[in-house]
Parts: C-alpha cells; structure tokens; sequence
C-alpha cells in the first residue's frame, strides 16, 4: 500500500504527519510505503524527509525541479505509487490519517475508489464556502461528470484506477472529475476536517478562480455554448430593431441620428466580442499547452534513487 503526500513549504507538518500515518498504516496492511512529493519547496521540506527516511526507508520522496502545482504533484506521486491501492492525503492534517483504517476496509470489501466526504466546511472562511457551494452548483448543472457532494483529494484508489488515472495526461488537470470521471465501485466515507497543525493553506482566491476554471472547462463546453446563445440574442435584437427603424423610417422620415445611443451600442457590441473571444482564447491556450507535449512535470530528485546510487 502507497501513501501519496504532495507537499509544499510544509517543512513543520511532515514530522507531526508521520507521528499519526506510520501508526494508522501499521494497523491496516502489513507493508506500506510512504511518497512525499516535494513540489518546489522554498523551505526544508525534502530535509524533513531525508532526516526521516534515514530513521525509516520506507519513507521516499520525489522532488521537483520547480513548482507545478499540487495537482500535477498528486500525479507524480501516484505515477511512482508501487502498492495494490494508493491513499492521497494533505500534509497539514486536515485530512486525518485515521481515517485510513476505514478506507482500507472499503477497499477489501471490494470498492476500487473510496473517497472521503466533508461533513463540513467550518475550517473555511465563509466567501470560500459559499464560493465552493456556487461553483459546485454550476458544475452540477452544467458539467459533464457527476462530482460526489463533499468529496476531495482524501481518497483511496486501487491500482486499476491508479492506472486509469495514469493514462490521462492532460496538463490543465481538475483530479476531482478526473476521479469521477474514471467510474470504478466507489463509495463515500464521511469525515470531519480538522484544523491545519501549523502553517497556512497555499490556495489563494486567485488560485481558487483559476482551479474553478480548469475544472469547468476540463469538463464542459458551456463557456462556448453561452457566447452563442448571446450572439443569436443580440442577432435577434439588432433584426427586432432594424425592422423596426425601417418602418418608423417610412412612416415618419429620417430622425437626427442619436450620437449617445450610438457609442453605447458601439462599446455593448464590442465588450461582448472581447468576452467571447477571451473565452476562445482560454480553450486555444489549453489546446495550445497540450500539443507541445511538454511532460507534466521535471523530477529534480528521488530520494530512493539517490540512496541507490550512493550504496
């Protein structure tokens, strides 16, 4: 069994982690491994693990060459994940590690992807909450994969979903539709999030926002389906009026042309083809990062590599 750890500047947590993880996966299987993924810690993240690996080989570690995001870095880490399942959790507790025993027992009866399902979000400021509750609402309505309510990264995935999710190498990666996305017997486990043990979450609201998109439009076209449905709207409109003008035209003469409606009806028209092209061009950049075919991510170093090399 793999445990997957994507971590960044959580130097203080990994040590308070593993107090609580190597005793949760001695209870539950007889041989584990433990894969931090270091993406691009600016502090002693990966000397936290190293310090670690000495007192525990089972412990290993994949560094990155820079920063990728903690998405690409949940990818590394199941990509160099070896057990029969993989469990995906944060580093700052806020995933509890005990909740691993009930996880495993899912899985042995069965379940390929069981997830953990917030009971609640009070760790969160309130515009984060309700900004998570618009956006799931959206994406329900309008995306093309069903998200569980209340689930997240915390999960377990066997190695036939592992494997799914390896063959999908798409850089804009929202892994929540990609774990509902791959099917499998799944099930929720209901949990409660703790407080982060130290430090601050790295999500900004700008972060946020931009994870938002990915994922609507990883899994929906909607984006473009509303920019066609304003045009026709405003083709409709222009017609309704140009009909209009013509009669009173031939029924009253020519009116003074109106400088005002004019510059505003020039601005409307204009600020909607910048939006809709805005929204084109958020499509093309991901089509464009795509067949570049760079690989998701640069492994700056692997801690068990390295060991190797130096025996």
């Amino acid at each position: 069994m793999s445990a997957v750890v994507p971590v960044y500047n959580e130097a203080a947590n990994v040590p308070l982690l593993l107090e609580r993880l190597k005793p949760a996966l001695d209870r539950c299987v007889a041989s584990w491994e433990i894969v931090f993924v270091d993406d691009g810690s600016k502090d002693g993240t990966l000397a936290a693990v190293r310090a670690a690996r000495a007192a525990d080989p089972r412990i290993d570690a994949v560094s990155f060459s820079r920063n990728f995001g903690k998405e690409i870095a949940i990818a590394a880490g199941l990509d160099a994940a070896r057990g029969a399942c993989a469990v995906i959790l944060d580093a700052d507790l806020q995933h509890p590690p005990e909740m691993i025993e009930t996880f495993v027992a899912r899985w042995r009866e069965g379940y390929q992807n069981v997830y953990g399902q917030r009971t609640d979000r009070s760790v969160d400021s309130a515009l984060r909450r309700t900004l998570t509750r618009r956006f799931y609402r959206l994406f329900a309505r309008f995306g093309e994969t069903e998200l569980p309510p209340g689930a997240g990264d915390f999960r377990l995935v066997d190695r036939k979903a592992i494997t799914a999710l390896q063959s999908m190498r798409e850089r804009a990666r929202f892994s929540k539709g990609l774990y509902a996305w791959i099917g499998f017997k799944s099930i929720g486990v209901p949990f409660v999030v703790e407080e982060r043990a130290t430090g601050q979450s790295k999500f900004s609201y700008g972060k946020l926002t931009r994870f938002a998109l990915d994922g609507l439009m990883s899994f929906s076209t909607l984006p473009l389906m509303v920019w066609s449905f304003v045009g026709v709207v405003i083709s409709i409109f222009a017609m309704t009026m140009g009909v209009y003008y013509l009669i009173r035209t031939a029924l009253f003469g020519v009116d003074v042309p109106g400088y005002a409606s004019l510059i505003v009806s020039v601005m409307f028209l204009s600020g909607v083809q910048l939006l809709s092209l805005g929204v084109l061009g958020e499509y093309i950049g991901r089509i464009f990062a795509e067949v570049k075919g760079r690989p998701l991510y640069i492994v700056a170093e692997r801690l068990s590599d390295t060991d190797a090399r130096a025996r």
